[in-house]
């Protein structure tokens, strides 16, 4: 049995993958399901982990997998349990879908990339091994990543975020940021009228806010790897 609100959420979570192939961020969440902070969506998601509804994929940002899903309707009420009534009936569990091959790929590796203040973004001349299931269609390339404004997201100083190449992203994902076509950094994005807010995933640090013109996005995050020492 499951609350609505964690229906709620399971549903707006295959529904972005079905759409993008990637899950989606805490942010979305908390923004889709009309809750105060994320705080909320974190106890929703260790909620439906151990349930078995989904789990979280290592080493990897925003890496949500769902398992099973609850039946398409929700049964009516019962007059003997209003208590209930916040509750929805759960199909039986789907087959697990079959593990994507683990071939590698070569991807470039572009320097360093902020989780902080923004520093410049060098291009390099090295490629990093990336097992192929990591990434979905299109162009990608990696950045090391530098500071702690991320920690919330689940993105660490030294990680690799693997970013596929774009110049557009949508409210609340998580991209690369070009400011004053000098600097760069990892953030979420947030338009407002002519202003673009570049947030951290850390209450630490305040957000950034550039008028439209000083920003350009250079890609959207697809994936994250990190070395263990």
């Amino acid at each position: 049995m499951l609350t609505a609100k964690q229906h709620e959420l399971i549903r707006f979570i295959q529904e972005r993958l079905e759409e993008t192939g990637i899950s989606p961020s805490f942010e979305e969440m908390k923004e889709a399901l009309d809750l105060k902070s994320k705080s909320g969506v974190h106890r929703l998601i260790s909620a439906l982990e151990e349930r078995g509804f989904i789990r979280r994929l290592p080493n990897r940002a925003r890496a949500l997998e769902v398992i099973k899903q609850p039946e398409d309707s929700t049964p009516a009420p019962r007059a003997s349990a209003a208590a209930d009534s916040n509750v929805v009936q759960m199909a039986k569990p789907k087959p697990a879908a079959p593990e994507p091959a683990n071939d590698v790929i070569q991807i470039p590796l572009h320097g360093r990339i902020a989780a902080g203040a923004p520093i410049e973004a060098l291009e390099g001349q090295t490629s990093l091994p990336v097992p192929a299931a990591l990434l979905g269609p299109g162009e990608h390339y990696a950045l090391e990543v530098s500071g702690d404004s991320m920690v919330e997201a689940g993105i660490f100083d030294g990680d690799f975020a693997l970013v596929r190449r774009t110049d557009s992203a949508r409210d609340g994902e998580i991209v690369v940021a070009l400011v004053r076509g000098e600097e760069a950094t990892l953030k979420y994005l947030h338009k407002d009228g002519g202003l673009v807010r570049l947030d951290p995933a850390n209450a630490a640090y305040d957000p950034q806010v550039y008028g439209a013109g000083e920003v350009q996005v250079q890609g959207k995050l697809a994936g994250l790897l990190r070395r263990y020492h």
